[in-house]
C-alpha cells in the first residue's frame, strides 16, 4: 500500500488512537504510517464483540440455570474464547472445559483460581460468582 492511500477514517475502535502500518513511499521503500483506522475494520470489530456480548448473555444465563460455572460467563464477559484463555492460563482447553462444570469448578485448587485469576483480571470472589447485571464493570 502507497503512503497515501493509507486509512484515516478516524474509526471508533481505536479510541482517538493511531496504528503503525507499513506503506510504500514515492521510492518504493517501505515506511511506518500511522493510521486513525479503516471503516471496514471498525464493522469488522464491532461484529466480534456484538458476537461476545451475545456469548456472554447465554453464558449469563447458562450459569443462572446451573448448567456452566461462573468461569463459563467470566470467559465471553472479558472478551476471551476457549483458546484465548487456554493460552493466557497455560491450561489445555480440555481441562478448562472440565472446570465449566460447576460441580469440578467449586472444587479446584488455589493455583488455578489464580491462573484464571490473573488471565481474566477479577478477584477471587469476582471469579466465583456472577455479577448482578451480567456486564462487565467499568
Amino acid at each position: 500500500m502507497e503512503e497515501s492511500k493509507v486509512p484515516q477514517d478516524n474509526i471508533v475502535t481505536y479510541a482517538n488512537n493511531r496504528k503503525a502500518m507499513y506503506a510504500t513511499d514515492n521510492s518504493g521503500h517501505y515506511n511506518v504510517v500511522a493510521s486513525s483506522g479503516w471503516e471496514v475494520e471498525e464493522e469488522a470489530t464491532m461484529q466480534a464483540v456484538h458476537e461476545l456480548d451475545r456469548l456472554a448473555s447465554e453464558a449469563y444465563q447458562r450459569v443462572l440455570q446451573g448448567e456452566k460455572s461462573a468461569l463459563y460467563f467470566h470467559m465471553y464477559n472479558c472478551r476471551m474464547d476457549l483458546q484465548v484463555l487456554s493460552e493466557s492460563t497455560g491450561l489445555f482447553k480440555w481441562r478448562i472445559k472440565r472446570h465449566f462444570r460447576p460441580s469440578v469448578f467449586h472444587n479446584l485448587p488455589e493455583n488455578i483460581l489464580k491462573r484464571y485469576e490473573s488471565a481474566l483480571g477479577i478477584s477471587p470472589e469476582e471469579l466465583c460468582k456472577l455479577p448482578k447485571r451480567g456486564k462487565k464493570n467499568g
